[in-house]
């Protein structure tokens, strides 16, 4: 029996998996719902299993070789023991090993190639590469950290609205539209709150960059700010030596044009996303190909 390789980006919105041949080659991709290790370890266990189930449906193969295959799962929160040895002991994998969602998408994106990504999404985190040494800035989670995520804006859009309300701060159409979506009642408001979980606030986010777009004052207060932690992040990327970035994440495109303009020669493209990245490192991991010596 053919032992299989997985690749799992698993994010705060939406967990994707590829199955792979011991060589890398991808052979079928499935999706599911959120994998945060951090705020939900059940749901993101489970998430995690159904899109690598639906990975091998989509390559017409026996989903029970999951429990033979070996898995490279990129989340966010690698960084957090408890949770690591936590998700890790329940994988329904052979083998697996949990690395940062930022280090599967900058194998994605600049291959061995030495740079950074600054990953803005549900979350936010930030990882460097120059030869053999690799570091991580932010990453910490949103109750936290992710400062400058979709979550965090989100979440200051909902707060916002709150001080419109009680007239505390000016209204604006994107304050008002948030308290139109809660029947006018904060009530509403706090009890959403009080339950969301990050990709529930991240779903704001991309309503705060339109209405800035379009020259809403409060929203545009709020991305400045949230576009300033960017900047600092990207400022510490650089003094490590980078001088190429790749952003990625669902925020990506909307957050360049919002970013210092000292940063803007070091964009680049990315070559592939973070999901042939973890592909690629479960091949170099545990494949039997020659490039299976990390």
């Amino acid at each position: 029996m053919t032992s299989y390789l997985i690749g799992i980006d698993g994010g705060g919105t939406s967990c994707r998996a590829a199955v792979a041949r011991p060589d890398g080659r991808i052979l079928g991709r499935g999706k599911s719902g959120a994998a945060n290790i951090l705020s939900d370890p059940e749901t993101a266990l489970q998430n995690i299993a159904d899109a690598a189930r639906a990975a091998f449906e989509d390559a017409s193969l026996d989903p029970a070789g999951m429990a033979s295959a070996r898995a490279i799962v990129g989340v966010a929160g690698h960084n957090v023991g408890d949770a690591v040895h936590y998700v890790k002991r329940r994988l329904p994998f052979a083998a697996a090993d949990i690395e940062s969602d930022g280090l599967i998408a900058l194998q994605g994106a600049l291959g061995d190639r030495d740079g950074a990504v600054a990953i803005l999404g549900t979350g936010t985190i930030y990882i460097a590469r120059q030869g053999e040494a690799v570091s991580y800035i932010g990453g910490w989670g949103f109750t936290i950290g992710d400062h400058g995520s979709g979550a965090r804006i989100g979440h200051a859009l909902l707060q916002e609205s709150l001080l419109a309300y009680d007239r505390i701060h000016e209204a604006s159409p994107v304050t008002d539209s948030v308290l139109s979506e809660f029947n006018d009642d904060p009530r509403d408001v706090v009890d959403f709150a009080r339950l969301a979980k990050p990709g529930e606030f991240g779903r704001y986010a991309p309503r705060v960059f339109d209405h800035a777009g379009r020259g809403d004052p409060v929203a545009t207060r709020l991305l400045k700010a949230a576009a300033a932690t960017v900047d600092e992040a990207l400022d510490v990327v650089v003094s490590r030596g980078s001088r190429t970035i790749c952003l990625l994440g669902g925020l990506a495109p909307l957050y360049r044009p919002w970013l210092a303009e000292r940063h803007q020669p070091l964009f680049v493209e990315a070559e592939a996303d973070a999901l042939t990245g973890a592909v690629a490192l479960a091949a170099a991991r545990f494949g039997t190909g020659p490039e299976a010596v990390l």
